[in-house]
């Protein structure tokens, strides 16, 4: 495997027209496919190993497949572009610099899954990128890329951006549903799935933003060549979004089973002066890793057996400035804020959570409070309407499991052992 970078998604993002249609160039991918059979499409992205990239992983060629053919009803694409997870930030700056990728994407899953109308949902408070996609939509309309009669193959396509008002848990494909019909976003029960009762009951198919605008490239260069990059089983690229304390953070587009250790190198390495104590391989909703993971391939198999999960790329580096139970009370404050309420385990377990690492922060709690927050984590894993409340326990149970005598260190000297203001990238200069 290669370990060098392989910008194709950012690879005109130095470019001052890269959101223009003048900058990313004609939609050949989509010319091509709207030449072959939808069927032969689907089994390109089937043959090329795509999968999501979103967090899950889930095969994107097999989700399509699941598309119940001559059934009569409409058929929807969704593209869920509501990031909103603390550390995760690749959709955003991909619709900002390069939106016609997403958008050429849309065209090509949606002849596959024969959709007739397309749905980008995006974060509304991002209203600096919705722009952008509404005139990059208004772009691809004037050219003919949209609308009726595509290219004059026939097909038609209808591309809506609609803007969500700021829910994390619209970030989950049923509750982004639920919220793209009008009503409350809250995740659905399933069965049904989307792909047989989706937006407005009909098959839909939920796709992220990366794994869309990933599309067009395999169309145009082929399977084998997708499928040439990454490993066994995590085949292609992928973004990997660098932040923290790190002397050049930013995206990297690298191929799957790249190391943080190899990334690291490529962005000068940690913050001068400073060593790297622990680090989130997808977000702050998979479990942490520390400096004993940094030889690890980012793949989905890799991660997931050393007991995280690759998620969505998003590598936030903490050095050894930092609180780790600072910073887990602080995630945990989020999914306490963004959770919907619809489950009691999520609803409850993550005010409880947030009640008592508060106590331990200040020092103010015992041993007894860390078995506490762990048992509070076990009645919410698995046992909620969806994966919010697992992401919850993530940090917990890792922190707690490297970490334990950091958590110990607060009550016997009844406080925080760290200069909070040292960690900031100004404190300590």
């Amino acid at each position: 495997m290669s370990t060098t970078l392989t910008p194709v998604l950012t690879a005109n993002w130095d470019r001052p027209d890269s959101f223009t249609l003048d900058g990313y160039g004609p939609y050949d991918a989509a010319k091509k496919a709207l030449g072959m059979d939808p069927d032969a499409v689907i089994q390109a992205v089937k043959d090329s190993g795509l999968r999501g990239r979103g967090g899950a992983g889930f095969p994107t060629g097999m989700k399509w497949g699941f598309i119940p053919q001559g059934d009569g009803k409409p058929h929807y694409l969704v593209v869920n572009a509501d990031e909103s997870e603390p550390g995760t930030c690749k959709d955003i700056p991909l619709m900002m610099a390069n939106p016609h990728s997403l958008i050429e994407g849309v065209i090509i899953t949606s002849y596959a899954i024969r959709a007739n109308h397309a749905f980008i949902y995006v974060r509304g408070e991002v209203l600096h990128v919705i722009r952008r996609l509404h005139a990059a939509v208004r772009e691809a309309y004037a050219k003919g890329y949209l609308g009726t009669d595509i290219l004059g193959s026939g097909y038609d396509l209808e591309l809506v951006v609609h803007s969500g008002a700021g829910a994390y848990i619209c970030g989950e494909e049923t509750a982004l549903l639920d919220s793209l019909e009008g009503h409350r976003g809250q995740p659905r029960l399933k069965p049904p799935f989307p792909a047989v009762a989706g937006l407005y009951a009909s098959p839909t198919v939920v796709n992220n933003v990366e794994s869309v605008a990933s599309v067009p490239s395999i169309i145009a260069n082929g399977a084998d060549w997708f499928a040439g990059m990454g490993t066994e089983k995590s085949k292609g690229f992928g973004i990997f979004s660098l932040s923290g304390h790190v002397t050049r953070p930013g995206q990297y587009e690298a191929p799957l089973g790249i190391t943080l250790r190899e990334l690291l190198d490529m962005a000068g390495g940690i913050r001068q002066g400073h060593r790297i104590k622990f680090w989130t391989p997808g977000g702050s909703s998979t479990p942490i890793f520390t400096d004993e993971h940094l030889d690890v391939p980012l793949d989905f198999e890799a991660v997931g057996a050393k007991g995280s999960m690759l998620g969505t790329r998003a590598l936030q580096i903490f050095d050894e400035t930092t609180c780790v139970v600072r910073t887990v009370l602080r995630w945990t404050e989020f999914y306490a804020h963004e959770s919907c309420g619809k489950c009691t385990p999520c609803r409850e377990g993550t005010y409880w959570l947030k009640q008592v690492l508060k106590r331990l922060e200040k020092g103010q709690g015992t041993e007894e409070d860390l078995a506490t927050i762990t048992d509070i984590a076990d009645n919410i894993l698995g046992r909620s309407f969806c994966a919010l409340g697992d992401g919850a326990t993530s940090p917990i149970h890792s922190s707690v499991k490297y970490f334990r005598d950091e958590y110990l260190k607060h009550f016997e000297i009844g406080g925080c052992p760290f200069d909070a203001k040292k960690s900031t990238l100004w404190g300590d200069q």
